[in-house]
């Protein structure tokens, strides 16, 4: 039986389109998604690419996921921002499919959402390293580049790995050529981010995305 799914969602959006954005989704897209059962785990800003949107979805399995996103994306709440929402948008399909890694870490701990109307963000940074692995390698692999993060003291807090179970909402692609091991540390400053370089964690091509939360991310 399959478990918990999140998407490691990256959009690019129209130059100077992400403020926009991000007011819409703070402001419809939260509470609206998890009334239907897709919980948002966490929004943020990339400070090194502007006119970009990350974010993290989760779903208590494949088939919740099919009824999550079927219940949101036919109800009235999108239907009424759509249009609004997908005018700052040029690409919305980077998107990672995963499930937890089977390594020992604690996973994302969640704090209390701000309410609607917040504007002030947390202080707080999180790194997300995604590395291309081969299939059947990402446990491996995670061993050895957990054993260099922790020597380092690397505050790692989640690990994941792509979940190849077929698309349950094809009509929100997701990239099917991927097999990934992503890791996230969390840094309560920018100025404290250190993430060391060591051939462990440079022998796959690797992909690394700083993320700001947003006011009302759940992850702070």
């Amino acid at each position: 039986m399959l478990g918990v799914i999140y998407e490691l969602r990256y959009y690019t959006l129209r130059p100077e389109a992400r403020e926009t954005l991000i007011e819409l989704f703070e402001r419809e897209f939260v509470e609206s998604q998890e009334a239907v059962g897709a919980e948002v785990v966490g929004t943020f800003r990339d400070p090194d690419n502007p006119d970009t949107f990350p974010w993290i979805r989760k779903f208590p399995g494949m088939e919740a996921r099919r009824t999550a996103l079927e219940a949101f994306y036919g109800g009235p709440v999108w239907k009424a921002h759509r249009d609004a929402a997908n005018a700052t948008m040029l690409d919305s399909d980077n998107v990672l499919l995963l499930r937890p890694s089977p390594v020992p870490v604690d996973g994302f701990s969640r704090s209390e959402r701000p309410p609607v109307g917040a504007t002030e963000p947390p202080g707080s940074l999180y790194v997300a390293t995604i590395h291309h692995v081969e299939p059947g390698s990402a446990g491996q692999f995670a061993e050895k580049a957990l054993a260099v993060l922790r020597e380092a003291g690397v505050p790692v807090v989640a690990c994941f790995e792509t979940e190849h179970a077929e698309n349950t909402f094809p009509a929100l692609p997701v990239r099917t050529e991927a097999n990934v091991f992503v890791w996230f540390a969390r840094f309560d400053r920018p100025e404290d981010c250190r993430i060391p370089s060591h051939p462990v964690l440079d022998e796959r091509p690797h992909q690394v995305i700083r993320l700001a939360p947003t006011a009302r991310s759940a992850l702070r």
